[in-house]
């Protein structure tokens, strides 16, 4: 494996793991605002990797097939996640109004 290639690889992991990290970590603070905080990073890192897997087709590591498939993917799990910081905000709003 070239050592630009080893790179890549490595930075794809670090993105991926941010991602499931973020989120786990949010989810188990206690304040809405902080979970909502950690998602948006956690969005960041996405977005981070579907930019990485756009190097990797311009470099010819995968094919249009796939780089179009891992992109798609990815903005799925950004409405998702857009979804439950959505989500998140609203009952953060609702409980506040009750006090």
């Amino acid at each position: 494996m070239t050592s630009s290639k080893y790179r890549l690889v490595s930075q794809m992991r670090r993105a991926k793991l941010s991602i499931t990290n973020n989120i786990a970590e949010g989810y188990g603070r206690y304040h809405f605002q902080e979970n909502i905080q950690f998602c948006r990073q956690a969005r960041g890192s996405i977005y981070e990797l579907i930019d990485d897997f756009i190097e990797c087709y311009e470099c010819k590591y995968i094919n249009e097939e796939e780089v179009l498939r891992f992109k798609a993917e990815g903005y799925n799990v950004i409405k998702l996640l857009n979804a439950y910081i959505s989500s998140t905000m609203k009952l953060k709003k609702e409980l506040h109004n009750e006090v």
